[in-house]
């Protein structure tokens, strides 16, 4: 029998939660409105995604609590909603940079109403993880401590990557495909640890997931070593910047150079801190806990 909580709608984060779902439908509105642009169309894709994942994931987690239906599901609630969390807070902050860079200009009411609200969703998103981590009556999953949202960062700092790839870039020299294979392979392994960690299910697995991910991150730290030194290199050997470029293609280079160096630098604290908590402590959460 369904049996509904009025009382999650009343709470404070579950008040922060409906004025999200509002405020990100009123910026997928209002950008859809003003039209595709004819440049920088995967940043504005990029934006899009963002306002409509967030608002249909987060009508989905009041729905779901709303509902109690969230007890019934086959996955650790705590760890779900604060990766949604910390994600949601992230893509927020992104596309309060990128819109008002690429798409707003002084006669541009929408666009600039759109990067305004940004900004108020990422400051709610923000809200939303602290109230997550610190809901009374819970056990505090592994993603919400630092080597969860570090997780978290790694594969966010991909997409960002991914969203400034251009195939005519990249596809020129064996170098810099190697480097969007680094970017892809580690993105797809470190997503299946959120996965397999918000379902429960390294217990579960005839090995140490624990040790596994070492392995993993160890992996990643040489292979993303290499994307340092080889995406600059061959990215920008004979490619200066052109002169009339005003948010081109260059630059996105740029961005991905600076975001490959980025996620080196979360993935090697990962592997410290894992290594740390593995073999020097054991009173913190792991992935199997």
């Amino acid at each position: 029998m369904l049996h509904v909580d009025f009382r999650t709608l009343i709470l404070p984060i579950g008040i922060v939660r409906m004025v999200e779902v509002v405020l990100t439908c009123i910026c997928f509105a209002l950008a859809a409105s003003a039209g595709i642009p004819g440049f920088a169309t995967s940043h504005w894709a990029w934006c899009m995604f963002c306002w409509c994942f967030c608002c249909f994931t987060t009508l989905l987690i009041i729905i779901l609590e709303f509902t109690n239906l969230h007890s019934k599901v086959f996955l650790s609630w705590e760890d779900f909603t604060m990766a949604f969390a910390m994600l949601a807070t992230l893509m927020m902050v992104t596309i309060a940079i990128i819109y008002p860079t690429f798409f707003t200009c002084s006669n541009c009411a929408r666009q600039i109403v759109a990067s305004t609200v940004s900004w108020l969703c990422f400051g709610l998103y923000a809200v939303e993880v602290w109230l997550v981590h610190k809901r009374p009556g819970e056990t505090s999953g592994f993603l919400t401590t630092i080597p969860g949202l570090l997780k978290i960062l790694e594969t966010f700092v991909a997409c960002i990557i991914f969203m400034s790839l251009s195939p005519n870039e990249y596809r020129k020299v064996p170098g810099t495909q190697w480097c969007v294979a680094v970017y892809s392979i580690c993105f797809i392994f470190s997503l299946l640890i959120i996965f397999l960690t918000i379902a429960k299910l390294p217990s579960i697995l005839p090995f140490s997931f624990d040790k596994a991910v070492i392995g993993f991150n160890i992996g990643a730290v040489v292979m993303y070593t290499t994307a340092v030194v080889i995406w600059p290199l061959y990215a920008f050997e004979r490619n200066p910047r052109p002169n009339d470029c005003n948010h081109c293609s260059w630059d996105d280079l740029v961005v991905v150079t600076f975001m490959t160096v980025i996620n080196f630098l979360v993935y090697t604290g990962d592997l410290a801190y894992s290594v740390k908590i593995v073999f020097f402590t054991h009173t913190e959460h792991t992935y199997e806990n």
